[in-house]
């Protein structure tokens, strides 16, 4: 007979030692391993035909209903409450009861569980066909909680079966997830704390959103003069709002996550410098702009928002910083609505600075 394996996959942190499985023998992977790579003798078999049973892969569907859908350079925001991290963990469906039979059939080793792999059909027709309890594996548990088994893949059932998901299972909040695969009703949702929301939905979205890498506009362009303002702005309709939905399909859950940017923060590079307004921040005007544009004859006026440089830059570049903040909302199944912490996205441009006391006026 195929020997049956099993593979604990541990975060980092945790001290590792081989253990022995009740039906077989376990494999454990050790800090320096932190991987889910089976014995040499056996295939990883973590894709299939149906997705991937891989744990750190989710269904989740993302789209971009406005902005963010890689049109020209772009990047990803970061939270302006360092705090803030998007879910760690989550459950969602996986196969219904005909591709589970599909998967042992023809395939039989992934990961059951976040940080649990078996490896060798023998384990999952034990518990999903032949009806035999398993360990779920609860880091928090003295003793690890037992799953029920089913009988047969629970084929003429209509529902599905659900598995955790860490897109960094490193992190140690995804130790919450720790039950293996398991049944679900079809229309239900799990009763477990760590079953999807709406929100759960709007923070994987706001992971996801992709903002442009549009630098300022600047009068004098490049160069500017010591005691001189230099002009900074940014025209109608080059930041628009940005839209993420994410959908997790066979549960009716959704969420569309909205970036709008509310503002540009400057700072010169260099402490011999003063800002318009004195905080740097510049606010977006009614009809989407920042600033105002330079106009001849503005050169000695005092720009609503830019940058007076008190000293040259003496052939090294200041690095100018330029970072919008982004207002985040979202809005989900059932008319649930909420707030995320603002976004912000920063760019650098090379300001030289010279010391004549003259500019095109």
């Amino acid at each position: 007979m195929t020997p049956r394996r099993l593979a604990l996959r541990w975060a980092s942190a945790l001290a590792v030692a081989a253990v022995l499985w009740p039906a077989g023998t376990a494999h454990a992977a050790g800090p320096e391993d932190n991987t889910n790579v089976p014995p040499a003798e056996e295939p990883s078999g973590n894709t299939t035909g149906n997705g991937t049973l891989s744990a750190s892969v989710s269904h989740i569907k993302v789209t971009y209903p406005g902005g963010g859908d890689g049109g020209g350079k772009q990047g990803n925001l970061g939270s302006v409450d360092p705090n803030w991290k998007p879910p760690a963990c989550w459950y969602e469906p996986v196969f219904t009861p005909a591709q589970l039979k599909k998967f042992v059939e023809t395939d039989g080793g992934g990961d059951v569980g976040i940080h649990e792999s078996w490896w060798g059909k023998e384990l999952w027709t034990d518990h999903y066909r032949d009806e035999k309890p398993a360990d779920n594996f609860d880091l928090d548990s003295p003793t690890n909680s037992s799953a029920d088994g089913y009988k047969d893949y629970n084929l003429g059932k209509d529902g599905h079966f659900w598995r955790g998901v860490a897109p960094d299972d490193s992190d140690p909040d995804s130790w919450d997830c720790g039950r293996i695969m398991f049944w679900v009703d079809a229309g239900q949702l799990p009763n477990d704390p760590n079953t999807p929301t709406p929100k759960t939905l709007a923070e994987y979205a706001y992971d996801k959103v992709k903002v442009p890498e549009t630098r300022v506009e600047l009068k004098p362009e490049g160069r500017s003069t010591v005691n001189l303002p230099t002009w900074v702005w940014l025209d109608k309709g080059t930041f628009k709002d940005v839209k993420v939905r994410a959908e997790l399909p066979n549960t009716g859950l959704w969420a569309e996550t909205t970036a709008k940017p509310v503002a540009l923060h400057l700072e010169p590079g260099t402490d011999d410098a003063e800002t318009f307004p004195a905080s740097g921040d510049c606010e977006i005007n009614a009809d989407g702009s920042i600033g105002t544009p330079y106009a001849k004859g503005k050169a000695d006026e005092t720009p609503p928002c830019g940058i007076r440089y008190l000293r040259a830059s003496d052939g090294q570049p200041y690095q100018l910083k330029a970072s919008i903040t982004w207002d985040i909302s979202w809005q989900g199944t059932g008319g649930a609505t909420g707030d995320l912490p603002d976004g912000t996205f920063e760019t650098t441009q090379d300001m030289d600075v010279q010391e004549i006391q003259s500019i095109n006026r």
